[in-house]
């Protein structure tokens, strides 16, 4: 339809020029001594409107002509950044299938056309690492940090990675505090941090750092906690010569980290042996008040440090609705003999012992029969004591 109007207006511009031109009866007369030349005005216009096409065309062509080795130069150009980004994108997708060879040869290529320099020389050193080519990583790596404008976070970040997989610990902190201190705190980082800092016995950085990446939702709760208690007992284990560090240490871990049973029950024994097991008092009733855990129970034998009789009264309720619990009978009789109850201390080790032997258990009631000046019987259980931790 468009083509139709179009052929339409053309037809009626050339009968309203033909219409114009036959009632146009001027004319023209050029003089130049001697001569002299008349004309039609209607021809003179023919010409000059032909004159300017082709001095026009010819214009168009001189600069066309002139502009032609800018134009080839031009094409030359985009034609190497198609081959050099094409290379790049091999040289990726080879990475990616574990083509390292291949793709440190395309990454090479892309480098030398000068396309994305240090994301190529990055892949190169990928792919290097990956064949352990140690010269050659260090070789693309320094390619790498001669663009550093560009690639400064990129580069960085690929030697924290790098290193970390190859277990050199110190030079990745080194690369990642050189991101923080620069302001780049992303997800990734914060991983990395987190595997350097675990790796480099650097607990107090752990706890940050796992902390703030559940904030993030970067570790999932079951992971966060994974982390948090290795760290607490990391934390713990270097403190268990220093009774009040590890007292305020414990009193120092937040409440919800507290909720973690596996950590309660093995952090439990260092406070235990620094003296401090009192302070696990409130976290183990809180614990077995909540969902009850034999194993728990066995640990409120170290609580009685403070308060054994009241420790004591509250096991014994605890009894009530637990009447069968050798973890919770250890515990009794512990409690007993810290208040010095012999009897009832013998009574409830016998009865734990009878539900499930134990070599601790064999060692309590040793302990209370020498005391009692028993020494044969004591002897009978310091002899079961070996043979089971033998077993």
């Amino acid at each position: 339809m468009r083509a139709l109007i179009w052929l339409i207006g053309i037809f009626a511009l050339a009968a309203g020029v033909a219409m114009l031109a036959s009632i146009n009866t001027g004319y023209v007369l050029l003089v130049l001594p001697p001569w002299r030349a008349q004309l039609s005005l209607n021809l003179l216009i023919v010409g000059l409107l032909l004159s300017f096409v082709c001095a026009y065309a010819v214009l168009r062509l001189i600069g066309k002509t002139a502009a032609l080795p800018r134009r080839v130069g031009v094409f030359r150009e985009r034609r190497r950044k198609d081959r050099a980004g094409r290379a790049l994108r091999d040289a990726l997708r080879a990475l990616f299938e574990g083509r390292f060879a291949q793709s440190m040869k395309l990454a090479g290529a892309a480098f030398s056309d000068g396309e994305s320099r240090a994301m190529a020389a990055l892949v190169a050193a990928r792919a290097a690492h990956a064949m352990r080519d140690d010269t050659r990583y260090r070789i693309w790596i320094g390619r790498a940090s001669e663009q550093e404008e560009e690639s400064r976070v990129a580069r960085l970040m690929t030697e924290a990675e790098l290193a970390v997989e190859g277990r050199r610990f110190d030079e990745a902190a080194e690369r990642l505090d050189s991101l923080r201190l620069a302001g780049h705190r992303h997800i990734a980082a914060l991983r990395l941090s987190l595997r350097v800092a675990s790796a480099l016995a650097q607990w107090e950085e752990v706890l940050r750092l796992a902390r703030q990446l559940r904030k993030h939702k970067a570790l999932s709760d079951e992971q966060a906690s994974s982390v948090l208690r290795r760290a607490h007992l990391e934390r713990l284990r270097e403190l268990a010569g220093d009774a009040e560090g590890l007292a305020a240490y414990w009193k120092g871990i937040p409440a919800d980290e507290l909720n973690d049973r596996r950590m309660v029950e093995r952090a439990v024994p260092y406070l235990a042996a620094a003296g401090q097991g009192a302070l696990a008092r409130k976290t183990l009733e809180r614990l077995l008040d909540e969902e009850w855990d034999s194993a728990l129970a066995r640990l409120y034998a170290h609580c009685g440090e403070g308060d054994a009789v009241e420790c004591l009264a509250r096991g014994e309720r605890w009894l009530r609705t637990q009447p069968k619990d050798a973890g919770l009978l250890y515990a009794l009789g512990r409690l007993c003999l810290t208040a010095q109850l012999w009897g009832k201390a013998q009574s409830y080790l016998e009865a734990s012992l009878n539900l499930a032997p134990s070599v601790e258990t064999h060692l309590a009631l040793a302990g209370l029969l020498e005391r009692l000046e028993r020494a044969n019987e004591a002897q009978a259980h310091y002899r079961a004591a070996a043979q089971r931790s033998i077993a």
